[in-house]
């Protein structure tokens, strides 16, 4: 059986990827609104408050940790550009899902800032030279991210949540 955690897979680094490797990356991080959109189109509340798996985040949830984690990475990814290896503060996703607006509130808002940062985050991406893609950063639980790495991860990241949403849809019949 599939683990329910990583329809797609975790996470794994690849080499440094080259000019056409970041286009197509960035084509896929510039769609990832549009899919989780169609992820969660037309679900009820009632299955929007539907665990992906037993144990884990509700769909709601998923997306609302979606914008959370993409506006915490984007403005990571400017530090990155405008500070020497500045150390980021981490969040407790865990905790930051469980808030009242990420347990109950409207996916609508979240969608539209996935949409914006998305968009600001790929014109940033398109904007950067050869060296500014060495840029790093240092996360204190998880070591130092060049931005050579925070895009492709960042791409998996968006696939892999919509996934979690689309894999459930399919197993509920929701399609």
């Amino acid at each position: 059986m599939t683990d329910l955690r990583y329809p797609i897979g975790p996470f794994e680094a690849g080499p440094p990827v080259d000019d056409e490797g970041r286009r197509q990356l960035l084509r896929q991080l510039a769609g990832a609104p549009a899919r989780l959109r169609a992820a969660v189109a037309d679900l009820s509340e009632d299955r929007l408050d539907t665990p992906y798996r037993p144990g884990g985040w509700t769909v709601r949830q998923v997306v609302h940790h979606l914008a959370d984690a993409q506006m915490n990475w984007y403005v990571r990814t400017r530090l990155a550009l405008t500070e020497f290896e500045p150390v980021v503060k981490p969040f407790d996703e865990a905790l930051w899902a469980e808030l009242a607006d990420a347990r109950n509130g409207p996916v609508e808002p979240s969608l539209l800032l996935c949409d914006a940062l998305c968009a600001r985050w790929v014109a940033l991406f398109e904007s950067l030279s050869e060296a500014e893609w060495s840029r790093r950063m240092l996360h204190p639980e998880r070591g130092e991210f060049a931005l050579d790495l925070v895009l492709p991860m960042h791409v998996w990241h968006a696939r892999h949540h919509t996934a979690q949403i689309t894999a459930l849809r399919q197993r509920m019949g929701w399609m």
